[in-house]
This record gives structure tokens, sequence and C-alpha cells, in this order.
């Protein structure tokens, strides 16, 4: 595993969906924390992104396999709450 420099302080759950809580979806269906510990993993500066929705587009996952996400919406309001929110 990769050290990480930065560590988050504390962590909450989601409560409701917003733009925020799906890319924080889409880090975490990846193996990720957030976008913060991804650059930090796979030493990337931006992340893509769908220009129409500023949502994730592609990630790399650890074993470098990729994961490709919709332009829409993926994180259904039953997944919401297993979203984990990280303070720093």
């Amino acid at each position: 595993m990769a050290s990480s420099e930065v560590k988050p302080k504390s962590i909450s759950r989601a409560k409701k969906w917003s733009e925020e809580i799906e890319n924080l979806y889409r880090f975490q269906q990846a193996g990720y924390r957030d976008e913060i510990e991804y650059k930090q993993v796979k030493q990337v500066a931006m992340v893509d992104r769908w220009p129409e929705t500023g949502y994730v587009k592609k990630l790399q996952r650890r074993d470098n396999t990729f994961y490709y996400y919709n332009k829409q919406r993926e994180c259904d309001d039953k997944e919401v709450h297993k979203v984990k929110i990280y303070a720093y």
C-alpha cells in the first residue's frame, strides 16, 4: 500500500445526495477515500471528468484495472448512506 502524506482527521456518513457525494461514491467504488488519496496513490494531477456534469469519468483501481462511469448520476438514494465523507 502506498504511503499517505495526508491523513483524515474525522469521518462522517452522507445523509443526502449531492454532486460532491456522487464523486465520493465513484472514488470509493474504485477503492479510494476521495480525490486527494487517488491523486497521491496514482501520482496524477487531474482526474478525468465529464465536461457536461463535472462527474468523474474514469478511475484506475489499485490493481490497474479501470472503472468507467456514466454522465448521469450513479449513486442511488439507497446507496447514499454508504458514502464516507472525510475531513482533513
